[in-house]
């Protein structure tokens, strides 16, 4: 019986192994080698063993810890902006009557089943300035809004992912709020205690595995940004550069520069930046005594 449910997970672990395990090891492999071309540039290139070289010139590159440096930055504003919305938001579709939190909650889960391409799309309508209807509302009000300036790009970005996101992981907090007994909340009650008071001091304590998973898929998400900024860029390549996050100046590497060898490297290098990232916010947020 147990090896039956077992099998229910065979699809997940061979699509993980022949979409995540082999390309790692793929990648790995290609990283130890250098394309080299001959000195004139006349004779056929050869590749060769190199080892570490590749890993070595990748943690040299300023421009690819830079682009790391940019999107730390953005996860480190965007994500407790989005994470305090969608628990405020799952706090209160939870105080409100079944039928009507049924109604916002697929409301607000539809920008999360809009396929990425398609919501990148879409906003970068809204934001063009000769097309969009954004810039000539907010110049009605006297505001000179540049979505696509350096100053601004992030934030349009920001509000894209907030957009998609938000549904999401307000759903996953909805549905643990809503495996709390509901003898608690009464209980809590009968002893005077307020919404706020029993939000605080039970509801969030008790999701904050939910809280930790969602906040952990973020971090995720935002250090390997790619397609929101890739199609920006076809409005603004002067702000958005090719080397504009990690996984732009990886897929610059492989595809326009054709060093398929340094872009695994940089591949790998990203894969540890993420999991290292992840592990340690997950480690400092266990820490934290359960309720």
């Amino acid at each position: 019986m147990a090896f039956k449910g077992a099998s229910f997970t065979f699809p997940f672990f061979l699509g993980f192994l022949l979409f995540t395990v082999v390309p790692v090891v793929i990648a790995l492999k290609e990283s130890l080698y250098t394309e080299q071309g001959s000195g004139l540039g006349f004779g056929a290139k050869t590749v060769e063993f190199t080892g570490p070289d590749n890993f070595v010139r990748g943690f040299e590159d300023a421009k690819f810890w830079s682009a790391m440096g940019r999107v730390a930055l953005f996860a480190a504003i965007s994500i407790p902006l989005i994470q305090l919305t969608s628990l405020g938001m799952a706090l209160l579709m939870d105080m409100a009557r079944s039928r009507t939190a049924g109604r916002f909650r697929i409301a607000l889960l539809v920008p999360y089943m809009i396929p990425g391409i398609v919501a990148t799309l879409i906003w970068i309508y809204l934001y063009s300035p000769v097309v969009g209807p954004l810039t000539p509302i907010l110049g009605f009000f006297g505001i000179d809004a540049n979505f696509y300036s350096g100053g601004m790009i992030w934030v349009s970005i920001g509000n894209l992912v907030a957009w998609s996101s938000i549904g999401f992981n307000m759903l996953i907090l909805y549905a643990s709020l809503q495996s709390v007994p509901r003898e608690l909340f009464d209980s809590a009650r009968v002893d005077g205690a307020s919404e706020w008071r029993m939000a605080w001091s039970i509801k969030v304590p008790l999701v904050r595995r939910s809280l930790v998973l969602t906040t952990v898929l973020s971090v995720i998400g935002s250090l390997q940004i790619f397609s929101d900024p890739m199609l920006f860029r076809s409005m603004t390549p002067e702000t958005v550069t090719r080397d504009f996050t990690p996984i732009m100046a990886i897929y610059d590497w492989a595809f326009a520069q054709g060093d398929f060898n340094y872009a695994a490297a940089l591949s790998i290098i990203l894969a540890l930046v993420v999991g290292i990232a992840s592990a340690l916010f997950y480690r400092l947020t266990n820490k934290a005594p359960t309720s």
